[in-house]
């Protein structure tokens, strides 16, 4: 049987030189379609060829179901060295169990599932299913086609995140463990996520795992999906239908750590093979699992080529990266001295870097439109930053600072709330540096963390109250959104695993109308793009009044995307250039009238200039889903009668969604419209609307355009005539007061050059007994005729008559003593 392997070189599913090249330098990134059991024929034999990684192995063997499990039958050859062994069995087929028992380096043997397997056997057993992949026919090649130019700053992404074990059972004994099968689970779910507005659905505990409280985080089958729910076909079907019905679909996915179990990667050839031999490297101490060797080619093509699988063979739409803290910090989870600095002595771990950089630049690359999303507890820098920009080159990353804070917030009796109201801002200073999911997931209503519901104050039904304004500030913050099942409708109990959620609690009319509130609210969301289009731009949100604490109110508008209000703007100036102005007639003849009567008596202003100065900006046509939104929170039981919010420009106010409408069992019914702006300053803009808001109520509307009133107009042409006036009389009174002290300073220079006159000598002498040598008075005439500059040595040798005469001056005493001797 070996030898038929040794000759084959030219079929698809034998193990090649070429293949163990690839592989060793960690780039056979479909390695999956070698390793493992594949059905194939050989010399015209159908059959089963396999092939396991086991480098330090002494000896392995396949047993099954077709040898009656016996290690003699089918003895592996190790024909590569790079440590690949494998064996061609005419008598497997598909559909039949196996493992590989494997003689360590440490001498023990051990019965190990395949790594590369594409099928198990449903838990409490451990074996590898032959699966024959070859003819499956897929059915969603329009959403494969349509999924090339999926742009997440763009779309709308409502996630809801799924167990399929817990999220519907059958109640009748023909289904002993009442589990949907992945085809029934699809058509289910298709209808439920259809109705609630969902646009992606992310699947937990699909990988094989053989513990269900660990929720599919330990996992021992990479390239299997559970046999829970049926078989790698059924797994098809379901992602193919999901597709079809426009719902993409996210998997949960594990490359941090691996479980201890015998039959999975731990120890698999007798030494740590898929994890670090050193315990300081290689274990969890918090969750006793095994952490992922990422300095090893081969561990890291195992990885990529399990988010291959999935991605390629499977068709899904995205990966959320479970556990990426404990993947870059070596030392977490652990005490000092428990762990190994890297080269350069800090607790970064580069090997993993190394491994995201390469991960996700083969993703981007290969699979445009697939996301891998970060669930990355800490903050690190660059998550969702391009690996050619220094970053990790994630596409988003759960938002694990905004939850908390959030839930901290929410958890409040509402009397405390103003003592913690920028829990709830805070989040806003850095939304924009990642593209971050907003997650409300399963980690925060498990182990007595309580339900969504439970976690908010108050009676019954203010539990209910709070709850949908939870969810409307999650629907108006910036980033994408992720709601565990049963927080829609309010579930009272903890999630668990081992039961289905309380779809029975719908029979209560507030779960019903809580279910229906958030039915609404990501209908609203997916509607208007400014909720989600401007996710990841920092124009996209705006604060109206985050300072409200007294009162627990907030206030923000959410923006329409650039490119959305540069075309309006375009639309509004060709519209203007038509019509002349692109203002009503009555608005323009009010400002012109206002300004010909303003600037009548006044001379120097124009009322060309007038209109020119106070033409107000044309107001966007908008249609409904152009629009920007406002979101008014009040977070407490009080009535706020007469509230106001400032809004930046004239416009009237819709209301299209309010969190204490009766149907949504609250009990303040509002009017849709009859909210217009009034001019006046009020949070720091210059217009405001005033809001009655009632207890508990959470408005958003929508904000259409509108121009100032007529009389808005002609006020401001007389505003700014007096503006004018005054301002020309300023300067006029400016320049006055310029020339005055200009003149006063000349004056001033003068006597100050007289006065300096008056108390110098003529000749420059510093000293009184010098002047009173050279003969110099104080007289100015005197001081005029003065003249020293005669030189002593040429006095002395001239006749004083002469000197006299030809300088025409009074010689100085000092001058007539030299003559003298």
């Amino acid at each position: 049987m070996n030898e038929s392997v040794n000759n084959v070189v030219e079929n698809d599913a034998v193990f090649s030189d070429f293949d163990q090249y690839l592989f060793a330098q960690g780039t056979h990134y479909d390695i999956y379609k070698k390793l493992g059991a594949h059905c194939t024929e050989i010399d015209g034999r159908p059959g089963t060829y396999f092939a396991v990684w086991a480098p330090n192995a002494s000896a392995v063997s396949v047993i099954g179901s077709f040898n009656d499990w016996n290690a003699e039958a089918h003895k592996m050859e190790k024909r590569f060295d790079v440590g690949v062994w494998d064996i061609f069995v005419p008598e497997a087929k598909a559909g039949d169990y196996y493992k590989f028992k494997v003689v360590g380096y440490d001498g023990i043997t051990r019965d190990k599932a395949d790594p590369y397997g594409r099928y198990a056997e449903v838990r409490p057993g451990t074996a590898s299913i032959i699966w024959d992949d070859r003819n499956q026919v897929r059915t969603d090649a329009k959403w494969m086609k349509k999924r090339v130019s999926f742009d997440i700053k763009k779309e709308p992404m409502v996630i809801y995140e799924c167990h399929i074990g817990s999220w519907m059972r059958h109640h009748d004994n023909r289904y002993p463990e009442g589990f949907h099968n992945y085809r029934e689970f699809a058509e289910h779910l298709a209808d439920y996520l259809e109705e609630m507005h969902y646009t992606h659905v992310e699947l937990m505990g699909i990988s094989e795992h053989p513990f269900d409280g660990s929720w599919g985080y330990q996992v021992t089958g990479y390239f299997a999906p559970t046999a829970r729910y049926g078989t790698p076909a059924d797994f098809c079907y379901m992602i193919d239908y999901l597709h079809n019905r426009g719902i993409g679909v996210i998997l949960d996915w594990v490359p941090a750590h691996f479980p201890k179990d015998e039959c999975g990667l731990s120890y698999f050839d007798g030494t740590g093979l898929y994890e670090h031999a050193d315990p300081r490297q290689g274990e969890h101490p918090d969750w006793g699992t095994k952490i992922f060797n990422f300095g090893r080619n081969e561990v890291k093509n195992f990885l990529i080529a399990s988010a291959f699988n999935w991605v390629d063979y499977y068709h899904i739409d995205g990966l959320r990266v479970d556990a990426v803290a404990s993947m870059l910090y070596l030392d977490y989870g652990r005490n000092a001295g428990e762990w190994v600095p890297n080269q350069y002595g800090d607790n970064r771990n580069l090997e993993a870097i190394e491994f995201f950089h390469h991960l996700n630049s083969l993703m981007e690359k290969q699979y445009p439109g697939v996301m891998m999303i970060a669930e990355e507890s800490t903050a690190w820098p660059a998550i969702t930053t391009p690996v050619e920009d220094g970053g990790l080159g994630f596409d988003m990353k759960w938002n694990m600072g905004w939850m908390h804070d959030f839930l901290e917030y929410m958890k409040l009796d509402p009397i405390y709330r103003q003592y913690h109201h920028y829990n709830m801002t805070f989040s806003t200073s850095y939304a924009n540096s990642e593209k971050f999911i907003l997650v409300l997931s399963h980690d925060e209503v498990v182990h007595l963390k309580c339900s969504m519901w439970n976690k908010m104050p108050g009676s019954y039904e203010e539990k209910f109250h709070n709850l949908r304004a939870a969810y409307t500030y999650m629907c108006g913050h910036q980033g994408k959104k992720l709601l565990f099942m049963g927080q829609e409708f309010g579930q009272k109990e903890e999630w668990s695993e081992s039961r289905e959620i309380d779809w029975a609690s719908l029979q209560e009319p507030m779960h019903a109308q809580m279910k229906d509130y958030v039915r609404d609210l990501w209908k609203l969301y997916g509607q208007y793009p400014a909720l989600y289009a401007t996710d990841y731009d920092p124009d996209g949100f705006e604060w109206i009044n985050a300072d409200d604490t007294q009162r627990s109110i907030y206030s923000f508008m959410r923006k329409a995307p650039a490119e959305v209000i540069a075309k309006l703007e375009a639309s509004a100036a060709k519209a203007a250039a038509k019509d002349g102005e692109g203002i009503s007639k009555s608005a323009l003849n009010a400002l012109t009238k206002a300004a010909a009567k303003a600037t009548a008596k006044v001379d120097g202003v124009e009322a060309e200039a007038v209109i020119e100065a106070c033409m107000p900006t044309v107001p966007l046509k908008r249609k409904p889903k152009e629009r920007d939104l406002l979101f008014v929170l009040n977070m407490t039981p009080v009535a706020r009668d007469d509230y106001r919010v400032g809004v930046p420009r004239p416009c009237k106010l819709r209301l299209v969604l309010n969190s204490m409408d009766p149907i949504y069992g609250g009990y303040a019914p509002m009017n849709k419209t009859g909210y217009k702006s009034q001019r006046g300053d009020w949070d720091h803009r210059p217009y405001n609307v005033p809001v009655a808001l009632p207890p508990y109520a959470c408005l958003v509307f929508e904000i259409i355009e509108t121009e100032p009133d007529p009389k808005e107009l002609a006020e401001d042409a007389v505003n700014y005539v007096d503006a004018k006036v005054a301002e020309m009389a300023a300067a006029k009174a400016a320049e006055e007061e310029a020339k005055a002290a200009a003149e006063a300073a000349a004056k001033e220079a003068e006597e100050a050059k007289a006065a300096e006159a008056d108390s110098a000598c003529c000749c420059g002498a510093s000293d009184e007994n010098a002047a009173a040598d050279c003969g110099c008075t104080a007289d100015e005439n005197e001081s005029a005729a003065c003249d020293c500059a005669a030189d002593e040595k040429a006095v002395a040798e001239a006749p004083a008559k002469k000197a006299g005469k030809k300088s025409g001056k009074k010689l100085s005493r000092r001058a007539r003593k030299a003559l003298k001797k």
